[in-house]
């Protein structure tokens, strides 16, 4: 008879084979089933998702700057919506996705312009691409695969080439983890120059969902020389108050921007 201590003993031992067997599942994919699981694993589409995320962008020698915005996801219909909250000079504009238009609400002209889902997001390093789900199986194919360390991490490192001219990058490499998260991405050029890297180092793990708690842009690009070095721009991202709780259909609308800005 398994006794109440015995039980409260085997929980962390089965965990541990959980997490080895969730891994061995995960090494036993190709290439391709990978890179759709990391797709499911960074995708929502059985509820809605919502969260808060700062944004902090450190330009060398012009100091830091923060945003602060609210997220609102429904990947089942390829949708979302972003509403800023700080700085006070840009409080109240907010971005809706429909379908493949990205619109954006300036509150002061109360007027909505069409954006690229490419350009960068408020001018940081991220990229309104960045804030929806993730669709890497759809938009590129697999052209090269090895195993590297990355740190405390285990990866498999793909080569990616995109498969549409509506991706952000038309070249990738990605760093994903026996647990299938992405935990590292360089983004390139067609001609394989390196034009921004990100760094995923932990997820948030809600029930059997993930979603990053910090992530770190590197703008390969951007910067300036301080003291005869160059220093990258780099744009962080901290997530906080996820939530999968139901939104209202309302949420993914004008009119809710245009009342949040009020």
């Amino acid at each position: 008879m398994i006794t109440k201590m015995m039980r409260i003993m085997l929980v962390p031992v089965l965990l541990v084979f959980a997490n080895m067997s969730a891994a061995a599942n995960v090494q036993n994919l190709t290439d391709e089933q990978l890179l759709a699981r990391v797709d499911s694993l960074a995708s929502f589409l059985d509820t809605d998702f919502s969260a808060e995320y700062t944004i902090v962008t450190d330009r060398p020698g012009q100091g830091l700057t923060t945003t602060v915005a609210g997220i609102f996801r429904r990947d089942a219909n390829e949708t979302y919506v972003i509403v800023v909250m700080q700085p006070a000079a840009n409080r109240g504009q907010g971005y809706l996705r429909q379908g493949n238009t990205l619109w954006v609400y300036d509150p002061q002209s109360r007027r909505f312009n069409t954006t690229s889902n490419t350009a960068r997001f408020q001018n940081t390093n991220a990229r309104n691409s960045d804030f929806t789900r993730s669709t890497l199986s759809q938009d590129y194919r697999v052209v090269s695969s090895e195993y590297q360390t990355l740190g405390r991490f285990r990866t498999r490192v793909l080569t990616l080439e995109a498969v549409t001219n509506e991706v952000t990058f038309p070249r990738m490499r990605v760093w994903i983890c026996e647990e299938g998260l992405l935990r590292k991405t360089e983004d390139m050029s067609l001609s394989g120059q390196l034009l921004r890297t990100t760094a995923i180092p932990d997820y948030h793990r809600i029930g059997g969902r993930f979603v990053p708690t910090q992530i770190l842009f590197v703008d390969a690009l951007r910067g300036a020389y301080i003291d005869g070095r160059f220093v990258n721009e780099r744009t962080q991202i901290t997530i906080s108050r996820p939530s999968f709780n139901r939104l209202a259909d309302s949420v993914f609308s004008k009119t809710f921007l245009e009342s949040v800005s009020r």
